[in-house]
Protein backbone atom coordinates (compact mmCIF):
# COMPACT_ATOMS: atom_id res chain seq x y z
CA UNK A 1 0.00 0.00 0.00
CA UNK A 2 1.41 3.43 -0.89
CA UNK A 3 2.92 5.70 1.74
CA UNK A 4 1.96 9.37 1.80
CA UNK A 5 3.99 12.16 3.33
CA UNK A 6 1.55 14.72 4.70
CA UNK A 7 2.80 18.19 5.50
CA UNK A 8 0.64 20.44 7.67
CA UNK A 9 1.36 24.18 7.67
CA UNK A 10 0.34 26.16 10.76
CA UNK A 11 0.13 29.88 11.40
CA UNK A 12 0.54 31.99 14.51
CA UNK A 13 -3.18 32.80 14.32
CA UNK A 14 -4.11 29.21 15.18
CA UNK A 15 -1.81 28.65 18.18
CA UNK A 16 -4.52 28.93 20.84
CA UNK A 17 -6.92 26.72 18.87
CA UNK A 18 -4.24 24.09 18.38
CA UNK A 19 -3.43 24.19 22.09
CA UNK A 20 -7.12 23.69 22.89
CA UNK A 21 -7.70 20.86 20.41
CA UNK A 22 -4.30 19.11 20.66
CA UNK A 23 -5.58 16.36 23.01
CA UNK A 24 -8.30 15.38 20.50
CA UNK A 25 -5.83 15.67 17.60
CA UNK A 26 -3.31 13.42 19.37
CA UNK A 27 -6.03 10.93 20.32
CA UNK A 28 -7.06 10.74 16.65
CA UNK A 29 -3.42 10.25 15.63
CA UNK A 30 -3.12 7.48 18.23
CA UNK A 31 -6.14 5.75 16.73
CA UNK A 32 -4.53 5.92 13.28
CA UNK A 33 -1.29 4.50 14.66
CA UNK A 34 -3.12 1.64 16.41
CA UNK A 35 -5.00 0.87 13.18
CA UNK A 36 -1.74 0.74 11.23
CA UNK A 37 -2.81 3.62 9.00
CA UNK A 38 -0.26 6.11 10.35
CA UNK A 39 3.42 5.22 10.52
CA UNK A 40 4.71 8.24 12.44
CA UNK A 41 4.05 11.93 13.00
CA UNK A 42 5.44 14.95 14.73
CA UNK A 43 5.57 18.73 14.70
CA UNK A 44 8.41 20.78 13.26
CA UNK A 45 10.44 22.35 16.10
CA UNK A 46 9.83 25.88 14.81
CA UNK A 47 6.04 25.48 15.15
CA UNK A 48 5.47 26.00 11.42
CA UNK A 49 3.72 22.67 10.89
CA UNK A 50 4.06 18.92 11.11
CA UNK A 51 5.04 15.87 9.09
CA UNK A 52 2.85 12.76 9.15
CA UNK A 53 3.44 9.49 7.29
CA UNK A 54 0.43 7.34 6.40
CA UNK A 55 -0.43 4.27 4.36
CA UNK A 56 -3.48 4.69 2.13
CA UNK A 57 -4.94 3.19 -1.02
CA UNK A 58 -4.59 6.46 -2.92
CA UNK A 59 -4.45 10.21 -2.44
CA UNK A 60 -8.23 10.57 -2.36
CA UNK A 61 -8.47 8.05 0.49
CA UNK A 62 -5.66 9.84 2.32
CA UNK A 63 -7.37 13.21 2.02
CA UNK A 64 -10.68 11.72 3.19
CA UNK A 65 -8.92 10.37 6.29
CA UNK A 66 -7.26 13.71 7.01
CA UNK A 67 -10.67 15.39 6.93
CA UNK A 68 -11.42 13.47 10.15
CA UNK A 69 -8.49 15.05 12.04
CA UNK A 70 -9.80 17.40 14.77
CA UNK A 71 -7.26 20.04 13.71
CA UNK A 72 -8.68 19.89 10.18
CA UNK A 73 -12.29 19.97 11.38
CA UNK A 74 -11.55 23.06 13.49
CA UNK A 75 -9.83 24.89 10.60
CA UNK A 76 -6.46 24.95 12.39
CA UNK A 77 -4.33 23.87 9.43
CA UNK A 78 -3.36 26.62 6.99
CA UNK A 79 -2.32 24.25 4.19
CA UNK A 80 -2.04 20.52 3.63
CA UNK A 81 0.36 18.94 1.16
CA UNK A 82 -0.09 15.24 0.42
CA UNK A 83 2.69 13.56 -1.56
CA UNK A 84 3.06 9.88 -2.37
CA UNK A 85 6.46 8.74 -1.13
CA UNK A 86 8.59 5.74 -2.05
CA UNK A 87 11.11 4.89 0.69
CA UNK A 88 14.16 3.22 -0.84
CA UNK A 89 15.98 2.30 2.39
CA UNK A 90 15.21 2.10 6.06
CA UNK A 91 12.35 1.45 8.41
CA UNK A 92 9.47 2.03 5.99
CA UNK A 93 10.64 -0.12 3.09
CA UNK A 94 8.73 -3.34 2.43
Amino acid sequence: MPIFAVHYDYSDATVSGRDEHRPAHRAWLGEQLAAGTMLTSGPYPDGSGALLLFRAEDEAAQRALLAEDPFYKQGLIEAVRVVEWFPALGAFTE
